[in-house]
Protein backbone atom coordinates (compact mmCIF):
# COMPACT_ATOMS: atom_id res chain seq x y z
CA UNK A 1 0.00 0.00 0.00
CA UNK A 2 1.22 3.54 -0.91
CA UNK A 3 1.90 5.63 -3.98
CA UNK A 4 5.83 4.77 -4.37
CA UNK A 5 4.06 1.02 -5.77
CA UNK A 6 1.96 2.60 -7.93
CA UNK A 7 4.18 5.16 -9.17
CA UNK A 8 6.54 2.48 -9.92
CA UNK A 9 9.24 3.57 -7.41
CA UNK A 10 9.16 0.40 -5.14
CA UNK A 11 8.50 -3.32 -5.88
CA UNK A 12 5.93 -4.87 -3.64
CA UNK A 13 8.33 -7.67 -2.54
CA UNK A 14 6.25 -7.75 0.97
CA UNK A 15 3.03 -9.24 -1.11
CA UNK A 16 5.44 -11.90 -2.65
CA UNK A 17 6.50 -12.48 0.95
CA UNK A 18 2.87 -12.68 2.28
CA UNK A 19 1.61 -14.93 -0.26
CA UNK A 20 4.16 -17.74 -0.09
CA UNK A 21 4.17 -17.59 3.74
CA UNK A 22 0.64 -17.68 4.43
CA UNK A 23 0.22 -20.96 1.06
CA UNK A 24 2.83 -22.56 2.96
CA UNK A 25 1.07 -22.44 6.36
CA UNK A 26 -1.91 -23.88 4.37
CA UNK A 27 -4.52 -20.79 3.36
CA UNK A 28 -5.31 -19.55 -0.11
CA UNK A 29 -4.50 -16.39 -0.96
CA UNK A 30 -7.56 -15.14 -2.84
CA UNK A 31 -6.76 -11.57 -4.08
CA UNK A 32 -3.95 -9.12 -3.88
CA UNK A 33 -4.71 -4.80 -4.27
CA UNK A 34 -2.12 -1.76 -4.47
CA UNK A 35 -3.76 0.92 -3.24
CA UNK A 36 -2.39 4.80 -3.02
CA UNK A 37 -1.91 6.89 0.03
CA UNK A 38 -5.75 8.35 -0.37
CA UNK A 39 -8.28 7.74 2.26
CA UNK A 40 -11.16 7.08 0.26
CA UNK A 41 -9.06 4.43 -1.60
CA UNK A 42 -7.82 2.87 1.69
CA UNK A 43 -11.28 2.79 2.66
CA UNK A 44 -13.06 1.62 -0.24
CA UNK A 45 -11.07 -0.92 -0.88
CA UNK A 46 -11.16 -2.23 3.08
CA UNK A 47 -14.64 -2.08 2.39
CA UNK A 48 -15.36 -4.25 -0.54
CA UNK A 49 -13.11 -6.76 1.15
CA UNK A 50 -14.86 -7.00 3.87
CA UNK A 51 -17.80 -7.48 1.78
CA UNK A 52 -16.69 -10.75 0.80
CA UNK A 53 -15.99 -12.49 4.32
CA UNK A 54 -12.29 -13.26 4.17
CA UNK A 55 -10.96 -14.89 7.14
CA UNK A 56 -7.81 -12.36 7.33
CA UNK A 57 -7.19 -9.08 5.68
CA UNK A 58 -3.72 -7.85 6.09
CA UNK A 59 -2.67 -4.40 4.74
CA UNK A 60 1.22 -3.43 4.93
CA UNK A 61 2.22 0.00 4.55
CA UNK A 62 1.25 3.60 6.03
CA UNK A 63 1.85 2.91 9.46
CA UNK A 64 4.39 5.39 10.32
CA UNK A 65 4.72 9.50 11.77
CA UNK A 66 4.63 10.72 8.43
CA UNK A 67 1.88 12.64 6.32
CA UNK A 68 1.58 9.84 3.83
CA UNK A 69 1.13 7.20 6.03
CA UNK A 70 -3.05 6.99 6.54
CA UNK A 71 -3.34 3.02 6.50
CA UNK A 72 -4.96 3.29 10.00
CA UNK A 73 -7.07 6.48 9.14
CA UNK A 74 -8.10 4.23 6.36
CA UNK A 75 -9.61 1.63 8.19
CA UNK A 76 -10.86 3.73 10.82
CA UNK A 77 -13.12 5.53 8.18
CA UNK A 78 -14.28 2.29 6.48
CA UNK A 79 -14.82 0.70 10.06
CA UNK A 80 -16.85 4.36 11.06
CA UNK A 81 -14.42 3.83 14.09
CA UNK A 82 -12.93 7.36 15.34
CA UNK A 83 -8.87 6.64 15.87
CA UNK A 84 -7.99 7.11 19.17
CA UNK A 85 -4.38 6.66 21.48
CA UNK A 86 -4.34 3.15 22.32
CA UNK A 87 -2.28 3.40 25.64
CA UNK A 88 -0.97 -0.14 24.90
CA UNK A 89 0.63 1.41 21.98
CA UNK A 90 1.71 4.43 23.47
CA UNK A 91 3.21 2.31 25.75
CA UNK A 92 5.56 -0.05 23.53
CA UNK A 93 6.12 3.60 21.52
CA UNK A 94 7.71 4.96 24.93
CA UNK A 95 9.97 1.85 25.50
CA UNK A 96 10.91 1.70 22.14
CA UNK A 97 12.15 4.99 22.24
CA UNK A 98 13.66 4.28 25.68
CA UNK A 99 15.37 1.20 24.01
CA UNK A 100 17.17 3.60 21.18
CA UNK A 101 18.66 6.00 24.09
CA UNK A 102 19.96 2.54 25.99
CA UNK A 103 21.46 1.66 22.36
CA UNK A 104 23.04 4.88 21.83
CA UNK A 105 20.97 5.23 18.54
CA UNK A 106 19.69 8.42 19.80
CA UNK A 107 20.41 11.05 22.93
CA UNK A 108 16.76 11.92 24.18
CA UNK A 109 13.52 11.89 22.81
CA UNK A 110 9.99 13.59 23.50
CA UNK A 111 6.21 11.94 22.38
CA UNK A 112 5.60 14.58 19.50
CA UNK A 113 2.10 14.65 17.74
CA UNK A 114 4.03 12.53 15.10
CA UNK A 115 5.04 9.96 17.16
CA UNK A 116 1.84 9.82 18.95
CA UNK A 117 0.15 9.18 15.72
CA UNK A 118 1.54 5.81 15.12
CA UNK A 119 -0.47 5.15 18.47
CA UNK A 120 -3.49 6.35 17.44
CA UNK A 121 -5.87 3.57 16.33
CA UNK A 122 -9.65 2.44 16.15
CA UNK A 123 -11.10 1.85 19.92
CA UNK A 124 -11.44 -2.14 19.21
CA UNK A 125 -7.71 -2.47 17.70
CA UNK A 126 -5.68 -4.57 19.35
CA UNK A 127 -1.65 -3.33 19.27
CA UNK A 128 1.12 -5.79 18.36
CA UNK A 129 5.05 -5.30 19.98
CA UNK A 130 6.99 -4.18 17.12
CA UNK A 131 10.47 -6.16 17.49
CA UNK A 132 12.32 -4.58 14.98
CA UNK A 133 11.15 -0.99 14.69
CA UNK A 134 9.03 1.85 16.13
CA UNK A 135 5.55 1.46 14.67
CA UNK A 136 3.08 -1.05 16.13
CA UNK A 137 1.24 -3.63 14.38
CA UNK A 138 -2.79 -3.78 14.47
CA UNK A 139 -5.35 -6.45 14.92
CA UNK A 140 -8.74 -5.65 14.42
CA UNK A 141 -11.49 -8.81 14.99
CA UNK A 142 -14.29 -8.12 12.93
CA UNK A 143 -17.06 -11.08 13.12
CA UNK A 144 -15.36 -13.66 10.92
CA UNK A 145 -12.43 -11.25 9.77
CA UNK A 146 -9.31 -10.30 11.37
CA UNK A 147 -7.99 -7.00 9.67
CA UNK A 148 -4.50 -7.02 10.44
CA UNK A 149 -1.78 -3.77 9.51
CA UNK A 150 1.54 -3.98 9.40
CA UNK A 151 4.76 -1.41 8.60
CA UNK A 152 5.94 -1.73 4.96
CA UNK A 153 9.19 -2.23 5.94
CA UNK A 154 9.81 -5.88 5.21
CA UNK A 155 12.00 -6.40 8.13
CA UNK A 156 9.22 -5.09 10.60
CA UNK A 157 6.62 -6.66 8.73
CA UNK A 158 8.41 -10.29 8.80
CA UNK A 159 9.16 -10.39 12.45
CA UNK A 160 5.43 -8.77 13.55
CA UNK A 161 3.79 -11.44 11.08
CA UNK A 162 6.43 -14.28 12.33
CA UNK A 163 5.94 -13.19 15.60
CA UNK A 164 2.00 -12.66 16.10
CA UNK A 165 0.44 -13.77 13.08
CA UNK A 166 1.68 -17.05 11.40
CA UNK A 167 -0.18 -19.14 14.72
CA UNK A 168 -3.02 -17.28 13.66
CA UNK A 169 -3.25 -18.49 10.14
CA UNK A 170 -1.85 -21.80 10.88
CA UNK A 171 -4.74 -22.41 13.06
CA UNK A 172 -7.03 -20.93 10.73
CA UNK A 173 -5.56 -23.93 8.16
CA UNK A 174 -6.27 -26.53 11.13
CA UNK A 175 -3.77 -29.69 9.54
CA UNK A 176 -3.81 -28.91 6.23
CA UNK A 177 -0.27 -27.98 5.07
CA UNK A 178 0.72 -26.95 1.69
CA UNK A 179 3.18 -28.91 -0.22
CA UNK A 180 4.83 -28.15 -4.06
CA UNK A 181 6.62 -30.14 -7.07
CA UNK A 182 8.40 -28.62 -9.95
CA UNK A 183 10.07 -29.91 -13.42
CA UNK A 184 11.35 -28.40 -16.22
CA UNK A 185 10.23 -29.45 -19.64
CA UNK A 186 11.83 -28.64 -22.77
CA UNK A 187 11.16 -30.00 -26.78
CA UNK A 188 7.59 -29.28 -26.68
CA UNK A 189 5.82 -25.65 -26.62
CA UNK A 190 3.14 -24.93 -24.41
CA UNK A 191 0.39 -25.14 -26.69
CA UNK A 192 1.01 -28.73 -26.88
CA UNK A 193 1.46 -28.98 -22.95
CA UNK A 194 -1.37 -27.99 -22.40
CA UNK A 195 -3.76 -30.26 -22.90
CA UNK A 196 -1.34 -32.60 -21.13
CA UNK A 197 -1.97 -30.28 -17.89
CA UNK A 198 -5.57 -30.86 -18.65
CA UNK A 199 -5.99 -34.25 -18.76
CA UNK A 200 -3.39 -34.57 -15.93
CA UNK A 201 -5.38 -32.29 -13.30
CA UNK A 202 -8.88 -34.06 -14.54
CA UNK A 203 -7.10 -37.01 -13.23
CA UNK A 204 -5.95 -35.63 -10.26
CA UNK A 205 -8.42 -33.08 -8.67
CA UNK A 206 -6.61 -32.43 -5.38
CA UNK A 207 -3.89 -31.02 -7.62
CA UNK A 208 -3.43 -28.17 -9.20
CA UNK A 209 -1.05 -27.81 -12.22
CA UNK A 210 0.72 -24.13 -13.37
CA UNK A 211 2.96 -23.71 -16.43
CA UNK A 212 5.55 -20.94 -16.59
CA UNK A 213 7.10 -20.26 -20.54
CA UNK A 214 10.86 -19.15 -20.23
CA UNK A 215 11.71 -16.84 -22.83
CA UNK A 216 11.91 -17.45 -26.89
CA UNK A 217 14.62 -20.04 -27.53
CA UNK A 218 15.75 -22.08 -30.06
CA UNK A 219 14.80 -25.33 -27.60
CA UNK A 220 11.18 -24.55 -25.69
CA UNK A 221 11.85 -24.70 -22.15
CA UNK A 222 8.41 -24.19 -19.87
CA UNK A 223 8.39 -24.79 -15.83
CA UNK A 224 5.41 -27.14 -14.56
CA UNK A 225 4.67 -26.59 -11.08
CA UNK A 226 2.33 -28.95 -8.98
CA UNK A 227 0.40 -27.84 -5.35
CA UNK A 228 -1.19 -29.46 -3.15
CA UNK A 229 -2.36 -28.96 -0.02
CA UNK A 230 -3.41 -32.31 2.65
CA UNK A 231 -3.23 -33.06 6.23
CA UNK A 232 -0.89 -36.03 5.61
CA UNK A 233 2.66 -35.67 4.09
CA UNK A 234 2.27 -39.00 2.55
CA UNK A 235 -0.52 -38.29 1.06
CA UNK A 236 0.51 -34.83 -0.29
CA UNK A 237 3.66 -36.76 -1.65
CA UNK A 238 1.85 -39.78 -3.07
CA UNK A 239 -0.35 -37.47 -5.42
CA UNK A 240 2.60 -35.43 -6.41
CA UNK A 241 4.65 -38.08 -7.34
CA UNK A 242 1.82 -39.33 -9.23
CA UNK A 243 1.15 -36.14 -11.48
CA UNK A 244 5.11 -35.76 -11.99
CA UNK A 245 4.80 -39.60 -13.10
CA UNK A 246 1.79 -39.27 -15.60
CA UNK A 247 3.14 -35.49 -16.95
CA UNK A 248 6.52 -36.92 -17.75
CA UNK A 249 5.54 -39.54 -19.32
CA UNK A 250 2.55 -37.20 -21.47
CA UNK A 251 5.26 -35.24 -22.15
CA UNK A 252 7.99 -37.70 -23.05
CA UNK A 253 5.29 -39.74 -25.42
CA UNK A 254 4.90 -36.00 -27.79
CA UNK A 255 8.95 -35.87 -27.77
CA UNK A 256 9.94 -33.80 -25.16
CA UNK A 257 12.47 -34.60 -22.11
CA UNK A 258 11.23 -33.28 -18.45
CA UNK A 259 13.75 -32.94 -15.06
CA UNK A 260 12.56 -32.10 -12.08
CA UNK A 261 13.71 -29.14 -10.21
CA UNK A 262 14.86 -28.92 -6.97
CA UNK A 263 13.55 -26.29 -4.34
CA UNK A 264 16.63 -23.48 -3.54
CA UNK A 265 14.66 -22.38 -0.40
Amino acid sequence: MGNELLIGKTLDTNAHWLAKRITVLGLKVRRMTTVGDDLDEISSALKEALGRKPKFIILTGGLGPTFDDKTIEGIAKALDSPLKINEEARRMIEEKYEQYIREGKIREYELTPYRIKMAKMPEIAEPMPNPVGTAPGVKITLNETTIIALPGVPEEMKAIFDEYIANLIRKAAGDVTFFEAAMLSTGIVESEVAPIIDEVMKNNPYVYIKSHPKAAEKVPKIEIHVYTTAEKADVAKSRLSNVVIQLSELIESKGGKTTPIKRSD
